[in-house]
């Protein structure tokens, strides 16, 4: 792997990302009355999409949007323009990631959705979305905030809805605790403004929906699992290499769960929340491969999962797959709304590196006379894995990521020398089940807590 190329400069992303901050600044300040530094802003937009088919009509929601007369079809024009902007900008890193892997892409085929969402509370939510754009970040109370919750109550039941009622729900939730507006000292405007695009573009009819474009069958080897804990729901999600049983070309697939989670269960907890809707986390912490058979998947490569379809297969090393398997793997395409840079999230595997520590404790992988940072931050509380046993390894599957203007590497496992032995430790070495001291004490104690709050909510429904 080609790390310094992972250092040198892409053409064009600073101006990109420069349109994209003057928008956001626009945003922040609320377009209902614009001032002459915000028609600036939104004239930046415009003016960086000139050349592309949304020009007309992103020019135009730029101007109503200045002369504060912009409706919801003008700022639909606005997020997209945003969005194409920064799906610019991931198009060019996952080049250079393609460059310094070596890997090939599979062609970007993703096929369009076909509407079937509830048009009328995709219109409430978008007229929320831009009551919020017009009072601006820095204007919001709420009064406006507030105005979500009706809509989200009304999608939730709806499983084609529940992708945009969960955005808009964590959303809504986060910009209340930092309500009034007029009183933050800091506002996160790359964030918000994030979250308020990908959530206007997903009130479009037919957005959200993720199809299915066939099925596998074939030998899955996990690489390694990608945990993400928030106070009320965890993420588990498989990177893995696929080997089809007709003998064509291996590639790159995903598959993940997510579930609500008690603020009491942490820790090793987590995986007994998990393990009973992804059988595959129990062969990722036993160590096996998974014989699939009509696997459904999605062209991005994100597996449909379902339990019936997969039983566990040999025992297959990581390291093993890493070294062999993964540098020949296609890696998936990205469907058009998920073009961000911050969803660059690919599997490499990384050797002969020398780590070190700076003064400020950051980690770093010296190889071949370039430096790649490592993001010790996401290193899950539920394994054995931490960031001291990074700092000493010598060999490290990872998932390279663009952070802070930066390519940043996360370790999902890592290889040590201990007595002329190689030792290797995994962040889903407790998927499925442990014998670790730590783990055996967190799990317990997240049997004892989702036990009780069972026998709560017994109570509760039976009153």
């Amino acid at each position: 792997m080609r790390t310094d190329l992972l250092t040198e400069s892409v053409d064009g992303l600073d101006e990109a990302l420069a349109a994209v901050d003057a928008f956001d600044g626009a945003l922040a300040a609320g377009l209902l009355r614009p001032q002459p530094a915000q028609a600036a802003g939104l004239t930046e937009l415009a003016d960086a999409v000139a050349g592309t088919p949304l020009a007309d009509r992103v020019a135009e929601a730029a101007e109503k949007a200045a002369a504060g007369a912009a409706g919801e079809d003008h700022f639909v024009a606005l997020a997209a323009a945003r969005t194409a902007l920064l799906g610019s900008v991931h198009d060019a890193l996952a080049h250079r990631v393609g460059e310094a892997t070596g890997r090939g892409r599979a062609a970007a085929d993703v096929p369009a959705p076909t509407a079937r969402e509830a048009v009328n509370l995709l219109a409430a939510a978008r007229s929320w979305l831009s009551d919020l754009a017009r009072c601006g970040w820095q204007g919001m109370d709420h009064e406006v905030v507030s105005g979500a919750a009706q809509v989200v109550s009304a999608m939730l039941p709806d499983p084609e809805l529940r992708r945009l009622a969960t955005l808009l729900d964590g959303f809504a939730a986060e910009l209340a605790a930092s309500c009034p507006g007029a009183s933050l000292e800091r506002v996160p405007e790359r964030r918000w403004a994030d979250l308020w695009a990908r959530a206007v573009l997903l009130t479009v009819p037919g957005a959200a929906e993720l199809p299915e474009t066939g099925t596998l069958t074939g030998r899955l080897l996990p690489l390694g699992v990608d945990v993400q804990e928030h106070a009320t729901a965890v993420q588990a999600q498989v990177h893995a290499v696929f080997e089809p049983a007709d003998g064509s070309a291996a590639r790159l697939v995903r598959a993940g769960v997510s579930v609500p989670k008690p603020d009491t269960v942490v820790g090793a907890g987590l995986w007994q929340l998990l393990r009973p809707h992804l059988s595959l986390l129990e062969a990722v912490g036993e160590g096996r491969s998974m014989e699939l058979t009509d696997m459904p998947v999605t062209a991005e490569g994100d597996l449909l999962w379902d339990n019936e379809r997969a039983r566990a297969g040999e025992s297959a090393d990581a390291f093993v797959t890493a070294r062999v398997a993964l540098p020949t793997a296609t890696d998936g395409p990205t469907a058009p709304l998920d073009r961000h840079p911050s969803r660059i999230a690919v599997p490499v595997f990384l050797e002969g590196y020398a780590a070190r520590q700076d003064d400020d404790e950051s980690l770093y992988f010296d190889l071949a006379g370039s430096a790649l940072a490592v993001d010790a931050d996401r290193i899950p509380s539920a394994s054995p894995l931490t960031p001291e046993a990074v700092a000493k390894s010598g060999a490290c599957i990872g998932l390279l990521r663009w952070d802070a203007g930066r390519f940043v590497l996360q370790a999902l496992a890592v290889e040590s020398t201990v007595r002329k032995k190689a030792v290797a430790l995994h962040a889903g070495a407790w998927a499925g089940g442990t014998t670790d001291k730590a783990g055996v004490k967190a799990e317990k104690a997240a049997t004892d807590a989702v036990k009780v709050l069972r026998e709560r909510a017994g109570k509760l429904l039976r009153k």
